[in-house]
């Protein structure tokens, strides 16, 4: 079996933040990785308040909402990963939020 000699480095998460429409992500390598809010629907059911609301976690890399129950991996967005929750989990989660 033979190795590749070609690292792979991950970047970290530096800051967030969330609009109406996008997620966007700052690097530590400089770059700024944008998303749309619809690949997440938690964060798109969410107030702008708990779109704020966000951690970051394992040192950048990913990020957290406690009060969302979502957690987004810088790793996930880089390879363009969309949420993979299901239709039917999505509905309890808003069913148990009061909303549609």
């Amino acid at each position: 079996m033979s190795t590749s000699g070609i690292e792979v480095y991950t970047p970290l998460a530096l800051g967030v933040s969330v609009t109406a429409d996008s997620l966007t992500v700052d690097l530590t390598d400089g770059r700024t990785l944008s998303v749309p809010l619809a690949w997440y629907p938690r964060l798109n059911h969410a107030t702008a308040s708990e779109r704020a609301a966000w951690n970051l976690t394992g040192g950048g890399r990913g990020i957290h909402w406690l009060g969302l129950d979502e957690d987004i991996s810088v790793e996930g967005l880089l390879a363009g990963r969309r949420s993979q929750e299901s239709p039917s989990s999505l509905a309890r989660w808003l069913a148990a939020r009061g909303t549609r």
